[in-house]
This record gives structure tokens, sequence and C-alpha cells, in this order.
């Protein structure tokens, strides 16, 4: 294994992922659905519903549940669901969030991709980020 197979697997020790089923199930309820993927791939590809984009380089700030630059609308008990593209990058950054104060952070297996193969739904094109 390289490095970032070690790392990765480290990271994904520590969660709960889930299926897309799962989220599926979850959606609507008290958990955000945080899309890391760039704009190109949400246009591209469109959106999981009710999901909502966060560039990777600020996810930290928007989802620490004391800090001053965070998002509205959810508490240090909320679960959060990370997404990428097909399910790494989100581990990464799932696991920066429970480090941050998000102890029921996680992300989706098989990320943006996985949700589609699924055949769940999407919401065509992409919408801006918060930055």
């Amino acid at each position: 294994m390289s490095g970032i197979d070690d790392f990765l697997a480290e990271a994904r020790a520590e969660l709960k992922r889930v299926t897309p089923q799962e989220l599926n199930d979850l959606r609507g309820g008290d958990t955000l659905i945080i899309d890391t993927r760039p704009l190109h791939n949400r246009v591209a590809e469109g959106e999981i519903p009710d999901s909502i984009p966060v560039e990777r380089i600020v996810l930290e700030w928007r989802l620490d549940p004391a800090g001053d630059h965070r998002l509205p609308g959810f508490t240090a008990d909320t679960t959060v669901v990370v997404l990428c593209n097909e399910g790494y990058s989100s581990s990464l950054a799932a696991r920066d969030l429970r480090r941050v104060g998000l102890p029921k952070a996680t992300d989706l297996i098989g990320g943006f991709r996985g949700w589609v193969e699924a055949g769940l739904p999407i919401r065509e094109g992409g919408t801006q980020a918060v930055t």
C-alpha cells in the first residue's frame, strides 16, 4: 500500500460511512449533505437534491459548529455527510470535520458517481458553492 492508501484507511476507520441508499433515506431530516466537488463537475453531472456545495478550501471554517464563519442551521449534533466525485477526498474531509467538532461527520461511499449508479435522483446543473 502507498502512503495515501494508509492515510485513507486511517481516516475511514474513524467513520461510519453511508451508502447512497442510506443517504437517500437521510435526506430531508436533520442531516447536512455537503458537496465538495468543483463547480465544473456539478454543472456537468448535476447535484444531489438538498445538498449544499462548499468549496473544500473553506470546508472546516464553514462547518465548525462553534466558528464565526459557519453555515447557519446546524449544531455539533447534526449528521454531516460529505461527498466528492468517487468517495476518496470526502473521507479525508469527513475525518477533518470530526476533528473540528462534528462527531457525526461521515462521507458517501462511492461519492456522487456511486449515487448516480444507484439510480437515485439528481438535480440538474450546478449551484455556486459557499466560499
